[in-house]
């Protein structure tokens, strides 16, 4: 795949930097509403996007569950670590997978946040089967050696769609799973100087299909195509702050 058009919106992007702190400020503050409604409404949430930001301004949403209010209120914070591992760069690991995943179930589900699964699991709605759980933790030390192998020559929407990708196919973790996928991938484009790519809801679809084409039969492009896409348009915010057409 070519990656000149997204190389270009980069540099564009880069040659207006250092932005100005006001637009940051109101850059990340819509990006982590989006980020955490998309993320948890393509896992079943039905917190609306603007249901999502009064639950992060700490308000109760009559007629919806502790666990949806949970799941935006960690999503959040799970953002705000993320963000924090790439200004205080340290080698990817375990720990940061696990860390993420902790933050996701925090109150959730406490016995399983931030631990392998022990038990075989089923994607619901997937052709994909996961590995047998006794092979969860050989398959994440495979997937880190790739990640510090192989992974360091791939353009960095290519490694952060793999990431995403190769990490949701074991599904290491019994639930939260999909949400960790999307951090990590975005922990790969920020890390290198992209803007995070919020994955819409209304491509829940085509997502899914995506990924069992790439789990089941080998095919990765229209995974990688999907979030290629999604990278274009996470500079869309950009421009329209800048006063620039897209």
């Amino acid at each position: 795949m070519d990656f000149a058009e997204i190389d270009k919106l980069k540099a564009r992007l880069d040659a207006r930097r250092p932005l100005d702190p006001a637009i940051v400020r109101n850059l990340h503050e819509d990006l982590i509403v989006r980020w955490t409604y998309h993320s948890n409404a393509i896992e079943g949430n039905t917190l609306t996007l603007q249901e999502t930001k009064v639950a992060l301004e700490g308000i109760t949403i009559g007629g919806k569950t502790l666990r949806e209010h949970l799941e935006a209120i960690n999503h959040r914070d799970a953002i705000l670590y993320l963000e924090s591992l790439v200004a205080d760069p340290a080698p990817f690991s375990e720990w940061q997978i696990n860390s993420l995943h902790q933050l996701i179930l925090r109150g959730i589900d406490n016995d399983n946040a931030g631990r392998y699964r022990q038990v075989n699991v089923r994607i619901s709605g997937a052709e994909h089967l996961p590995p047998d759980a006794l092979k969860v933790a050989e398959l994440m030390s495979g997937f880190l050696d790739w990640y510090h192998g192989a992974a360091a020559s791939l353009h960095p929407v290519e490694r952060a769609a793999r990431v995403h990708s190769d990490f949701v196919k074991i599904h290491p973790f019994v639930d939260g799973n999909g949400r960790t996928s999307r951090l990590l991938m975005n922990l790969e484009l920020v890390k290198a100087g992209f803007p995070a790519a919020v994955l819409p809801v209304s491509e829940r679809l085509n997502y899914y299909q995506a990924l069992d084409e790439d789990h089941v039969r080998g095919n990765g492009q229209p995974f990688l195509e999907l979030i290629a896409r999604c990278v274009v348009q996470s500079f869309e915010p950009y421009w329209h702050a800048l006063g620039e057409n897209g």
